[in-house]
């Protein structure tokens, strides 16, 4: 038989590498592993309490609620958009629809009422933070970092980035001590 189980805080492939590592450790036989989402084999030993420990252990959390799942599911899909700076240019509404299939209007509405902000405050976010890591990592204009992230200039990006962390991208780049926050604690 086969255990499907949602978790919440996955955001990047080490998080999959050390929860893997965690669960094989303990015998646990898994089938797939994918940001959000564990399969395993549903044997005698493995219970949701012991899967729940492990994960809560490492940082993440077990969901249970249709409505918490589909949060995991948007912030999922969207953090996997921004970090991979791909299909940026395409429609919110039209790409979580896509990827859910749920209607977004159902998606917006358990959104901001789950977590206070709507998608496309929680999509700029994301954009902000990975701006942060771009100007972190040096390599990128200001011109070429807000092409990536699919803005139409970069006086937009600027302002956005100005407007959420109270500083230029000049002053930001300048900065020795980065204040980046974990995609997975944004919201």
């Amino acid at each position: 038989m086969i255990m499907k189980v949602k978790l919440k805080n996955m955001v990047c492939d080490r998080c999959k590498m050390v929860l893997k590592q965690e669960l094989e450790n303990a015998g646990i036989n898994i089938l797939s592993l994918e940001l959000g989402e564990l399969i395993v084999l549903d044997e005698v030993s493995v219970s949701k309490s012991i899967l729940k420990e492990i994960a809560e252990r490492n940082g993440f959390e077990v969901i249970d609620s249709n409505t918490s799942v589909l949060i995991e599911n948007v912030k999922t899909a969207l953090i996997k958009k921004v970090e991979n700076l791909q299909g940026l240019n395409e429609k919110t509404s039209t790409f979580l629809s896509d990827v859910l299939n749920v209607d977004y209007s159902v998606i917006s509405k358990s959104f901001s009422a789950s977590t206070g902000i709507t998608v496309e405050k929680y999509l700029i976010k994301l954009k902000v933070e990975k701006t942060k890591e771009l100007l972190q990592m040096g390599n990128k204009t200001f011109s070429e970092i807000a092409y990536s992230l699919d803005y139409n200039s970069g006086s937009h990006l600027a302002k956005q980035f100005k407007n959420m962390t109270g500083m230029s991208m000049t002053q930001y780049r300048k900065l020795q001590k980065w204040n980046r926050k974990t995609l997975d604690r944004i919201v």
